[in-house]
């Protein structure tokens, strides 16, 4: 009845396979983590009537058969991209969302039922193949984790070019970049309320064994990672606005970089020197500058409206920063692309394609603008051109706008109400 930690190959024997492609990558999660069927009827015999039991069983043997489809689909990306537009993950999350409020009655009966239960989960991040945990505070911040990472599937799903048989090449439509931010707020949700609502619930020696997917750093990073890119889409959909103003795309593109530079403070170490966790650290590095890349354009851009030299300058240094940015973002996508499991990169939209369309040529012409400027002038006061292309100014502070989606967890099912629920 311990609530003692254990870990153990899977069934099979040996290593479990890793995929060697996931497919088409613009939203990034660690591997899914998949729960593993367990016995209630045995762990609760005594404490529990039949037919509490048995919705117990029937509600998570379905999340189970859902996990593991999805998970076999993550091994078959062409069948993925078959399935993207369909309802499997929405199904999944919907099942999740069914089983969270009777399994919340394991930790709400004064305490007597939450260690009966051994919660056995696979876990493709960490090196362990399996973790069992008798305590159900462990199911439950596994739930959680796993209705993020829906989410995240489901985001990636609508970020990838489809095509609307109107005689245009395959596209990521407005509508779609529009509803994934919505769905990254939710995912960022869920994440908060295992941070906030979850984790404090489970002993600290045990917190320190959890998997690495589990870890609060690696929670709080994920959650991060879901606003950082839903601020990504809100900049593509600004740069597509004849309204938006630079200054709305500046403030963006720096909020963008603020969400990135956290993650990075978040993220803990991951084990070993390949696999999930040197991917997402590449996922995390490449999105950082790239964000980077589009700060220190649109900074430049508004620099470069000033009257005086010095704005002038600093306008091309923010300008050669961001081609600079671009270029390192292009060699940390092909290393984070190429690192098994490896993956693709679909046709770049809304942020990403705008700068690539447009920092090289805007980054070249306003260095060749002001030198021709400022040429003249530096035959008087040489050391002109110098300063035009010196260190870059550094970028504004904005505070962080979008927030996680206000999400607890939900009251227990009316199932632990009735008077003979418990024996």
């Amino acid at each position: 009845m311990g609530c003692g930690l254990s870990r153990q190959k899977d069934t099979g024997g040996g290593p479990r396979r890793r995929p060697g492609s996931v497919g088409d990558v613009v939203v990034f999660l660690p591997g899914l983590r998949v729960p593993r069927s367990v016995d209630f009827s045995q762990a609760l015999a005594g404490r529990l009537d039949r037919g509490a039991v048995e919705r117990l069983s029937s509600l998570r043997a379905r999340v189970v058969d859902m996990a593991m489809q999805e998970s076999a689909a993550a091994l078959k990306p062409k069948r993925r991209a078959a399935q993207r537009h369909g309802s499997s993950t929405a199904n999944l999350l919907q099942a999740l969302e069914d089983y969270l409020p009777v399994l919340l009655g394991l930790v709400n009966e004064g305490g007597e039922l939450r260690h009966r239960v051994q919660f056995v989960w696979a876990n493709q991040e960490d090196n362990a193949e399996e973790t069992a945990m008798a305590d159900a505070w462990y199911e439950v911040l596994s739930v959680l984790h796993l209705m993020a990472m829906v989410c995240l599937l489901q985001a990636n799903s609508l970020l990838l070019p489809r095509s609307y048989g109107d005689g245009y090449a395959p596209r990521v439509s407005e509508e779609s970049r529009r509803a994934t931010v919505d769905v990254f707020l939710k995912a960022s949700g869920y994440l908060d309320c295992a941070i906030r609502q979850v984790l404090p619930q489970i002993p600290s020696e045990l917190r320190r064994q959890l998997p690495m997917d589990l870890a609060e750093g690696n929670l709080k990073a994920l959650s991060l990672q879901a606003l950082g890119q839903g601020v990504d889409m809100q900049l593509g959909l600004a740069i597509d606005s004849p309204k938006a103003t630079l200054a709305v795309k500046r403030r963006l593109a720096c909020e963008m970089v603020k969400y990135w530079h956290q993650i990075q403070e978040s993220i803990p170490e991951l084990p070993g020197s390949d696999g999930w966790g040197k991917k997402h650290l590449l996922f995390v590095k490449w999105k950082y500058v790239e964000a980077k890349a589009a700060a220190y354009y649109f900074h430049g851009l508004i620099l470069d409206e000033g009257n005086t030299e010095k704005s002038h300058g600093m306008a091309v240094a923010a300008l050669q920063a961001s081609e600079g940015f671009l270029k390192e973002s292009k060699r940390a996508s092909e290393a984070f692309h190429a690192t098994p499991p490896t993956s693709r990169s679909p046709t770049p939209f809304g942020t990403a394609q705008y700068m690539l369309d447009k920092i090289p040529k805007d980054a070249s012409s306003k260095v060749k603008i002001n030198q021709d400027l400022y040429t003249q002038e530096s035959v008087i006061c040489p050391g002109v051109i110098c300063r035009v292309t010196g260190t870059p100014p550094p970028l504004p502070d904005f505070a962080l706008a979008l927030k996680p989606d206000d999400y607890d967890l939900p009251p227990l099912d009316p199932l632990w109400n009735k008077e003979d629920g418990r024996l």
